[in-house]
């Protein structure tokens, strides 16, 4: 094949996974941005419940009005609105266990090959200082939430 050809080739190559890590990323910052969308969904809800003395009337309603509204808009049918308060009920007093792994992180000077132990050990003691509830399930989703931002935050 010509040498033309080949670097072609090459540059070829190169724009496509250019493309397709762009795409990737527009993806995942998607997906990123509607799950903190409906967290904060969560979160007003709750927020008007309590401060107002809302009941679970308001849901439908919402439902409704934002399918009037903005009908273009999908995924916020009752069901959905009640799935978004749930998840934000359940999780909210976990949501501090991300940040503050990630400033000890930071802040702790360990050797590299015991620094993933360490990391692990100091997310225990988190969880298990602070534990209510639910925090059972807060260790397993906790670990999860911190791969993925930072495979959002290498990607971007």
């Amino acid at each position: 094949m010509p040498r033309k050809l080949v670097q072609y080739a090459e540059l070829l190559g190169q724009i496509k996974q250019r493309i397709r890590q762009g795409q990737a990323r527009a993806v995942l910052s998607a997906n990123a941005e509607l799950i903190l969308t409906y967290w904060d969904i969560g979160r007003m809800i709750l927020e008007r419940q309590t401060r107002e003395g809302w009941g679970a009337s308001v849901i439908p309603r919402l439902s409704r009005d934002l399918y009037s509204e903005l009908p273009e808009v999908k995924g916020f049918s009752e069901r959905n609105i009640k799935r978004m308060l749930a998840w934000y009920r359940e999780y909210s007093a976990a949501a501090f266990v991300p940040q503050a792994v990630a400033q000890i992180k930071a802040s702790v000077k360990v050797p590299q090959v015991a620094a993933q132990t360490e990391s692990q050990n100091i997310l225990q003691r988190l969880v298990a200082k602070n534990a209510t509830a639910h925090m059972a399930t807060t260790r397993q989703i906790v670990p999860g939430l911190h791969q993925l931002s930072e495979k959002i935050g290498r990607l971007t």
